[in-house]
């Protein structure tokens, strides 16, 4: 038996080996379109569906992988005041939540079947980013406009704490076994980190002009990767030591990232701004980066439409899928290791 398990070790360390030495393709599924400016994209934990939150329209739409279009349009009670900004499934409660920032409401549903639940108010101003941490049973939402984090009880829907921030915090992420909260702070150009018992600040990071937007760690949250509009890179964040290890320069404004296979991340870089008005159409399309974390450099592009704002991968890490803002429009890939 023992020599067994030693042959099962060396060919399961055969197994990995091979893997580490192949290298992603995508292949594109399609391009679908959607509701009006589609701010975030999230898989259902199934892989059944993608959620598209909608900031010019009224709730967020329903993908469906198989059928390939939306078969639904969800419309939470002040739909009207349109706004919705950012998603969260929460698999052991059977949730999904999606902020609005005109109203500083986060509204639950159930997932299996999206059926209304609840609604939450933030107590801050312009809600945005959601997460949820399993061992304190609490909701963290990000306030762009009141500069804070709501810390929101599960069960009574009730606000615990108002986390004093920096400017426009965006996003969020849990470490060190749940017990510290890392905000990014758009315009405050700050990473920092709070306790999660005493809500007190433990450190920061200051980087001038940096706009902060999304953040995404390894499995063993050891690295953070986080990306910077204003300065057009991705920064590495070693977070036992707390300091930024390595800059990746990529294209235009890169928003959401995500993480391949604890190695590769994708970027979804907006590109550059109008020069009338940042909220209108680019005149360059955007891009989806790929960086190679242990080689230390860029390895594709996938080319996107125009502003490519959402990204996310599958749970099982087989598809990917971004939105593409300004042309109410969503794309999907199929991603395999050769």
């Amino acid at each position: 038996m023992k020599r067994f398990c030693i042959c099962l070790s060396l060919v399961f360390a055969a197994l990995m080996c091979f893997a580490q030495n192949q290298k992603p393709v995508f292949e594109k599924i399609g391009v679908y379109s959607c509701g009006k400016q589609p701010k975030q994209v999230i898989f259902s934990p199934d892989s059944k569906f993608v959620v598209l939150p909608l900031l010019e329209d009224e709730g967020f739409d329903i993908f469906s992988i198989e059928q390939k279009k939306v078969i639904k349009r969800i419309e939470p009670p002040e739909h009207k005041k349109l706004g919705f900004a950012e998603g969260l499934f929460v698999p052991s409660k059977q949730a999904f939540f999606v902020s609005q920032m005109t109203t500083g409401n986060i509204y639950e549903y159930s997932y299996p079947g999206f059926e209304y639940r609840r609604t939450i108010a933030t107590k801050g101003t312009w809600s945005k980013f959601i997460a949820y941490n399993p061992k304190y049973d609490v909701l963290v939402v990000s306030n762009w406009v009141s500069n804070d984090v709501s810390v929101i009880d599960f069960s009574t829907g009730n606000v615990k704490k108002l986390i004093k921030t920096k400017a426009a915090p965006r996003g969020m992420t849990f470490i060190e076994d749940d017990e510290t909260l890392v905000v990014l702070s758009f315009d405050g150009g700050t990473i920092q980190k709070f306790s999660m018992k005493t809500y007190e600040l433990i450190d920061s990071i200051y980087i001038e002009n940096a706009a902060m937007r999304h953040i995404v760690t390894d499995r063993a949250k050891t690295k953070a990767w986080i990306s910077d509009m204003y300065h057009a890179d991705v920064l590495e964040l070693n977070l036992k030591t707390f300091k930024i290890e390595k800059k990746y320069h990529v294209f235009n404004n890169p928003n959401t990232i995500a993480l391949l296979g604890d190695r590769y991340l994708c970027v979804s870089c907006r590109g550059p701004n109008n020069k009338q008005d940042y909220t209108k159409r680019s005149p360059v399309n955007g891009k989806i980066i790929l960086i190679d974390t242990a080689e230390k450099k860029q390895l594709c592009e996938i080319p996107g439409g125009n502003q490519p704002t959402g990204l996310a991968l599958s749970p099982n890490q087989d598809m990917l899928v971004f939105s593409d803002f300004q042309d109410a429009a969503l794309e999907l890939y199929k991603i395999k290791f050769e």
